[in-house]
């Protein structure tokens, strides 16, 4: 007997809650299940899952006083053993209680009652996931016979889970654009988890620093508008940066949004992609057709492209990624591209992702691990090697990526794997790319999000185990086509972020003319071109000794640092304000990684204590997750949950007296005791083991105005070798930026 004819006599299963639930909000429902015809034995099982990426409140049995306390019972008086896994299913229904019939066994009828965030002992609710979906499913999976051969019930319980209202707004504009070209100015309200939200209904005032063609004196945003208010049709007559400001009706500063460089006639413009994500299909949240409107409508992307892992792609799921990328693709204003991540295990190349320039070419999985249909199976490509063999001669683009599983670059493909992913709601892995360089490798710079909750381009961690906010990749292009495109990410021009939208433009100066190679010369026979100017992403060729080096940058928050980088080697950090500047800010910052694999996750939960001087007020940074935050007990004291995965998080404090007294750091990794007076304009920098993984202090100006920099360098050249020369910017946010290096050999 098989499951399809067993399914429609197996049970069913009723929730309590019919109307919409509040992304992240605490609430109480329950499940209850009655069992079919065939009942279920003694020992025989129910799972009831969720999906690998709900972040819903991991359900606890012990504490019914406490949030997410869940009890479960059998209306028959059968004995239960029950536990939660996070891993005790088949992707992409990972998240599982588990509930056996330990004494006794279920007749047709009897029932199941699983009672979340039940109330009885106090427990303040269940806390629900932070990211919205239209069908938030509790699959239910019944063990009848206890074979340990579980069947799906015809109709599992969902709910529907909406934004809250609004805490935040945020202001996009393009990055650059030509004077008098038309440009749209997008404005978008979100909920505390970062869901746009239609919960809203004000009028603000808008101002820009320089005139403006267009631009509304007031604008209103209502729950007409789903969110999003986009305003068409603005322009700016002559070259300048403009910001545009949101203020309320007493004029105070709502928000301010990204700068965007209007130049007089500018070759290349910036455009801002997500090149990583992924949808309901496999393990994400939401449709693939929600994936793409989202990313257009919402996170208002010129770029998108859809990442599924391979093994869970069926043939009928890739017909449909090639079908949708090309319905929403629109040359001149959202391009997109077909994909996948080839999710190899890290022993056999691990993952990468696949961008092919045009939809019908063949789908090359690492294994059918999750695929049925075994009729293309010779298709496969077990290893990376194998993929990059199988993929010679076709238009296609490879990243390394880290994700659950990580890039072995050991094995690379150089006319095919041009980029590397450093950045993504995974976290920060700026060692992915020192070994590509440490290989003599010549890659550009990716940051995405590879995001599962269903919000490209705007993908917040939520409250789980992602443990940043999900990158941008800026690719430097001509028009917005997929050519233009393309030839954007062949060449590498482009640089990623870890989020935020802001100008970069770094380029070196050669005194006589060198030779740039339009393809990796260590292919072989390629386009030279003579010139004098090289930027990122370019290979050039050259006699001389040393370079000039010119950056500019105009960031969305005021800069920390930007670090000057040859491969391996910070050259110089230049800070944009004095040491005379600095004031009663201190800068306390925890970073790195357990190791390069899944259980990267490093805990820093702790506290700060001042002897001798007081707190006077702190921020946090990049803390993004709301239940771990920093807290202050009393004028001398703060204390903190955190996890980094690779990157860094922290808080600034204001003190009373900028000199006096001591301050304690305790932390699951780190404990010293610094004088407040010894830290200075200079990084003071404890070492944590693991990858990365420090402790480090500083000290900051009490304001820092500074969002522009714009320097130039003379950087010596080695003879023997590549010189990778690239900047990575880091702002007070939090945010960071790194530009695809320069390659320059002798």
């Amino acid at each position: 007997m098989n499951s399809n004819s067993i399914q429609s006599r197996i049970g069913s299963a009723t929730i309590s809650r019919s109307e919409s639930v509040v992304a992240g909000e605490l609430i109480n429902f329950s499940i209850a299940y009655t069992a079919g015809y065939f009942g279920i034995d003694d020992s025989g099982s129910i799972k009831i899952c969720t999906r690998f990426a709900t972040d819903m409140g991991r359900p606890q049995f012990s504490a019914p006083e406490q949030p997410n306390y869940v009890s479960i019972v059998a209306s028959n008086g059968a004995t239960l053993e029950y536990r939660f896994d996070p891993k005790d299913n088949i992707r992409p229904w990972d998240k599982t209680i588990y509930i056996k019939i330990v004494k006794g066994f279920f007749r047709e009828g009897d029932q199941l009652h699983v009672h979340y965030g039940d109330p009885i002992g106090g427990c303040p609710g269940m806390r629900m996931q932070t990211f919205c979906e239209d069908t938030f499913e509790l699959k239910v999976l019944v063990d009848a016979f206890a074979t340990y051969q579980y069947v799906e019930i015809p109709k599992s319980p969902v709910l529907n889970i909406v934004p809250g209202p609004e805490t935040k707004w945020v202001m996009q504009l393009p990055t650059m654009r030509r004077v008098n070209e038309s440009f749209r100015l997008q404005l978008k309200s979100e909920d505390r988890w970062g869901n746009p939200t239609d919960k809203t209904h004000v009028s603000f005032k808008l101002t820009s620093n320089l005139p403006v063609n267009g631009l509304p004196q007031e604008i209103n945003q209502d729950s007409q508008n789903d969110g999003v208010l986009m305003h068409e049709g603005l322009s700016v007559s002559s070259p300048g940066d403009i910001y545009i400001e949101l203020r309320d009706s007493d004029n105070a500063l709502v928000c301010r949004s990204n700068p965007l460089r209007i130049s007089e006639d500018s070759e290349l413009v910036p455009f801002w992609g997500e090149l990583h994500g992924q949808s309901e299909e496999t393990i994400g949240t939401n449709s693939i057709n929600d994936y793409f409107a989202f990313a257009r409508d919402k996170a208002g992307l010129d770029v998108i492209v859809h990442q599924g892992n391979d093994f869970q792609i069926t043939n009928e799921f890739w017909e449909k990624i090639q079908i949708v990328s090309k319905q929403f693709l629109d040359e001149g204003h959202f391009v997109t591209f077909p994909g996948y991540e080839w999710s190899g295990n890290t022993g056999l190349g691990g993952d990468r992702n696949v961008l092919f320039f045009r939809e019908g070419e063949t789908i090359r999985r690492s294994s059918h691990a999750l695929v049925s249909d075994l009729s293309d199976l010779d298709t496969d490509c077990n290893s990376s090697d194998a993929l990059f063999k199988s993929l010679k001669g076709t238009e296609t683009v490879v990243f390394a990526h880290v994700g659950g599983r990580y890039a072995d670059i050991q094995s690379h493909e150089v006319n095919l794997e041009r980029s590397v992913e450093i950045h993504s709601a995974w976290g920060t892995f700026e060692w992915l790319l020192e070994d590509a360089l440490s290989n003599g490798y010549r890659v550009g710079i990716v940051s995405n999000s590879d995001g599962h909750k269903g919000r490209p381009g705007a993908s917040y961690p939520g409250a789980s185990m992602f443990g940043a906010y999900g990158g941008l990749t800026c690719m430097l292009a001509r028009k917005l086509t997929r050519e233009m495109i393309w030839e954007s990410l062949l060449r590498r021009h482009h640089y990623g972020t870890t989020g935020n939208r802001m100008f970069m433009d770094v380029r070196v100066l050669l005194n006589k003319p060198g030779s740039s190679f339009r393809e990796d010369p260590q292919l072989g026979e390629t386009d030279v071109e003579n010139t004098q100017v090289g930027i990122m992403g370019d290979i050039l060729q050259t006699e001389e000794s040393e370079v000039k080096i010119e950056i500019e940058i105009i960031a969305s928050a005021p800069i920390e640092k930007l670090e000057i980088r040859n491969g391996l080697k910070v050259l110089e950090t230049v800070r944009p304000y004095k040491k005379s500047e600095l004031g009663n800010r201190i800068r306390v910052i925890w970073a790195g990684a357990e190791y390069r694999g899944r259980g990267r996750e490093t805990v820093w939960d702790g506290g700060a204590k001042l002897v001798g001087n007081t707190f006077e007020t702190f921020t946090p940074i990049n803390m993004y997750n709301l239940e771990k935050i920093v807290r202050q007990l009393d004028p001398t004291r703060l204390e903190w949950n955190a996890v980094t995965t690779g990157g860094f998080g922290g808080f600034d404090c204001v003190l009373k007296d900028p000199r006096a007294g001591t301050l304690t750091i305790d932390t699951a990794q780190v404990n010293c005791t610094v004088p407040v007076a010894e830290i200075s304009f200079q990084e003071s920098r404890i070492d944590a083991g693991g990858l990365d993984r420090h402790l480090r202090l500083v000290r900051l100006p009490d304001k820092n105005p500074h969002y522009q920099m714009s320097l130039e360098r003379i950087i010596p050249l080695t003879s023997k070798g590549d010189n990778p020369l690239y900047v990575c910017l880091t702002q007070e946010d939090g945010h960071q930026a790194w530009s695809s290096p320069i390659y320059l050999f002798n």
